[in-house]
């Protein structure tokens, strides 16, 4: 993995963004595994001076987790623990925030920043350390005692937090389902010699319940990176709840042979099992109870290596049909509740708007479940998915782009004042061929010259661009406190061709608002943080002024007042086609 590695750090990207193997190392890491394009990779990079033992920082919105990432890119078979004592040095200096960014270098102040925000949103912390090597044993039982130790300090500060050593083996697995990542298949398979097991045939499928070994069950690929989940109604809800931490305090605890008695057990499917010779061999595997658990037992691995008569039951359903497997994953959930955004895909006014879509767009689909795609003969630029549409009618109706980028949210306090009336196709319609359009604007060509810091932030910033569109009308027909029609924007910008100039507007516009928020002077040990920013719903009179600016500036450039004569043209809506913003706030 070394050589493999090294070879792919050659390239120009690498060599010219990035001043040493080390740091082209943690962003070969970002780009490959966690999937970061070039310009989110090169931000995420807080490695060099005072750097505090900090090589990166990703925040992961869609899993709610802060990632903090250490790289040791190493030509050897081991390394020691000093790596592992590094992380545990992040960590007590994270604890004092207002302190390390004092010391720290801008790049890891402006990211700390970021930090507390999300910190604020409840979001867990885990410390990955990457290294091409493996750990000695020494360190191996130094990784037990940090992890301990990072248990008990979650307790205290109230802030979830784990350690994961992705060492060279670990490496080439992630790699390898990161190429799959669209649709993973998982193999595993498990030695139940030591174990109690029985092999029984159910309405002629065959199952397998059997007594696995605690320290077992940390062997089986894809936990952390969500992968061995991937037909769950849900994916992990992180370590910060009561069941999780009561997990974490058996292991610990010297109840822990009660483990088998205290857990209500792992439901996993797979396409095909074998069983031979104790060994249990299962191809397809996913977990479809039991995300929550395994997740927690993972980030005491250390501890569970250790334990020798902790067990958990495990009932594995050889299930190949998707339909069958679907029904066993959401019936055998039913015994915690599931949060509301994991079921608002059978609310009525969601089924309504299905309904409505599809009956207007006949070649179109609409997508109210996760993991769910539209069949190969749908035309893709009328394929939409709710949880999409959630994040346009935020940024557009009720113009809060900056919360566009919470799933949970929208989902969950904001799903009544979205969803209560209801909504024409036509500008549901609308608002998917407005992103569709902006989407090409914030491609690796970038047509618009975006900067390089908003081109970083593909996360959050195109939904601030969609409300950029829909302040062009309502500015240029003096509505400023009222939002246009999706559709009739549409219908308007798409008969005077006009489109792409728009698209150009509003990105050209956004731009300039984050150019002049960095250039504002900021108080004493402060640094201007794109992403806090971009989340702030000051933001928004930054767009709107350089928008009006932009647009008093057009008679000014070469046929600058001819395309503001057929922008005039353009925006020209009536009274009718405004409505007062969808409250959010």
């Amino acid at each position: 993995m070394y050589s493999k590695i090294l070879g792919e750090i050659k390239q120009d990207y690498y060599q010219q963004n990035y001043p040493n193997d080390g740091q082209r190392f943690v962003a070969w890491y970002l780009r490959n595994i966690h999937l970061r394009d070039r310009n989110e990779a090169k931000d995420d990079i807080t490695d060099g001076a005072d750097d505090k033992q900090i090589d990166a920082i990703f925040i992961d919105d869609d899993k709610s987790t802060i990632f903090i990432i250490q790289g040791k890119f190493i030509n050897s078979e081991s390394v020691d623990a000093e790596p592992l004592r590094e992380v545990l040095s992040s960590w007590i200096q994270i604890r004092d925030l207002i302190k390390l960014q004092e010391v720290g270098n801008n790049k890891l102040k402006r990211k700390l920043s970021e930090l507390a925000k999300a910190l604020e949103d409840d979001y867990e912390i885990t410390f990955e350390l990457i290294t091409t090597s493996g750990l000695t044993s020494s360190a191996n039982k130094d990784l037990a005692i940090f992890q301990k130790q990072l248990a008990e300090l979650s307790e205290k500060d109230d802030v979830v937090c784990s350690i994961t050593v992705i060492d060279s083996d670990e490496l080439v697995r992630r790699y390898d389902l990161a190429l799959e990542r669209e649709n993973p298949s998982i193999n595993h398979t498990i030695d139940l010699t030591d174990g109690h097991f029985l092999p029984v045939s159910i309405s002629g499928t065959q199952a397998v319940l059997a007594v696995v070994p605690l320290k077992e069950t940390i062997k089986i690929p894809g936990i952390k990176d969500g992968t061995l989940f991937q037909k769950n109604v849900r994916q992990s809800l992180g370590l910060n709840n009561t069941v999780n931490k009561g997990i974490k305090n058996t292991i610990y605890g010297d109840k822990h042979r009660d483990f088998f008695f205290f857990h209500n057990g792992i439901t996993a499917i797979c396409n095909k099992l074998e069983f031979s010779d104790h060994k249990l061999t299962l191809r397809g595997l996913s977990v479809v109870n039991g995300c929550q658990s395994l997740n927690t037992i993972l980030s005491c691995s250390e501890q569970v290596k250790k334990l020798d008569d902790t067990s958990v039951l495990f009932r594995f359903y050889e299930i190949p049909q998707r339909e069958r497997a679907d029904r066993i994953s959401i019936n055998t959930n039913s015994q915690s509740a599931v949060k509301p955004r994991d079921l608002r895909s059978n609310d009525k006014r969601v089924l309504n708007l299905k309904k409505l879509f599809e009956q207007k767009y006949p070649s179109g689909y609409f997508i109210t479940k996760r993991g769910e795609s539209a069949q190969a003969d749908k035309n893709k630029s009328f394929v939409l998915d709710l949880s999409d549409l959630g994040k346009y009618l935020i940024a557009w109706h009720s113009q809060r782009p900056n919360i566009s980028y919470s799933e949970t949210k929208i989902f969950d306090k904001y799903f009544e004042q979205l969803f209560k009336r209801e909504y024409k196709p036509e500008n549901a319609q609308a608002l998917n061929k407005w992103m569709q359009a902006i989407q090409k604007a914030w491609t690796k060509e970038n047509p618009l010259n975006l900067n390089e810091t908003l081109l970083a932030m593909k996360a959050y910033a195109p939904y601030h661009h969609l409300y950029a569109i829909s302040m062009c009308f309502s500015i240029s027909n003096n509505q400023s406190d009222r939002v246009p029609n999706p559709f009739r924007c549409w219908e308007r910008a798409e008969s005077e061709n006009m489109v792409d100039e728009i698209v150009k507007i509003s990105g050209i516009s956004l731009n300039m608002a984050l150019e002049a928020a960095a250039n504002e002077s900021q108080p004493q040990n402060r640094v201007f943080s794109p992403q806090n920013w971009i989340k702030a719903k000051t933001c928004l009179a930054g767009i709107n002024f350089a928008i009006r600016n932009y647009y008093n500036m057009l008679p000014m450039i070469p046929g600058g007042q001819e395309i503001r004569t057929k922008l005039s043209n353009t925006f020209q809506l009536q009274n009718e086609d405004f409505e007062y913003r969808w409250a959010a706030d």
